[in-house]
């Protein structure tokens, strides 16, 4: 289709009243009015989604939803869907009026005629189409959901205390004082040295465990 012909077409009074537009359901009435004018004169061209979308909704991703308001329009009956010649196509049931005189033949193969089985077969293939699409992303965004409750779920369960690092740090004192009881001496300074770095380590390994994870969960994709 030329954009000389797409000039030469205007939408009437009359198109508006054609029962096909009218049924059609609301939100699927802008993308009937661009397939009056983004067809050839005979109203037909080839189903591709994405060139509908991009022609009729330049710049937005909208492929779904056009081929849901594709289903709806054949539900309305304002166009068939038909297969022809390997591919699928569309047909206006009321093409805009235009002076065809002039105008090179379609290239568009013409719809089976009274071949209803043929026109249900592509309705219900576009329609499975977008309803696989739909059903795959919720489902994804389904899982995504049942993650982030099971994450929540568990950090509000009640967690175990931990053991105490005192519990298992070196004693105080030197052999002869293991309590720390008495009077420093130089073992006793040494074995409490070892006591508090022993406790340090532990307590910075501890430190670094909780920001590794927390790293690692930032970087989970929601």
């Amino acid at each position: 289709m030329t954009r000389a012909a797409t000039r030469q077409r205007t939408i009437a009074a009359s198109d508006l009243q054609f029962a096909g537009y009218m049924r059609a359901p609301h939100e699927a009435k802008p993308t009937a009015h661009g397939l009056w004018l983004h067809t050839d004169l005979t109203g037909r061209r080839e189903l591709v989604p994405e060139l509908i979308a991009a022609d009729l909704y330049p710049g937005q991703g909208v492929v779904e939803m056009v081929i849901e308001h594709l289903v709806m329009l054949a539900d309305s009956g304002f166009l068939t869907i038909y297969q022809a010649e390997g591919s699928e196509w569309i047909a206006l049931a009321r093409p805009l009026r235009a002076d065809t005189r002039t105008a090179p033949p379609s290239e568009c193969p013409p719809p089976p005629d009274h071949d209803m089985s043929r026109h249900v077969a592509a309705v219900g293939g576009a329609r499975e189409r977008a309803e696989a699409r739909v059903r795959s992303e919720g489902a994804e965004r389904a899982e995504q959901w049942a993650r982030w409750s099971e994450q929540q779920e568990r950090g509000a369960r009640p967690q175990p205390p931990e053991r105490p690092l005192l519990l298992d740090a070196p004693p105080y004192g030197c052999p002869e004082h293991p309590d720390g009881k008495f009077g420093s001496c130089g073992p006793c300074g040494t074995a409490r040295r070892r006591h508090d770095t022993w406790l340090t380590e532990r307590r910075y390994a501890r430190q670094m465990q909780s920001y590794e994870e927390a790293i690692a969960h930032d970087d989970e994709p929601f």
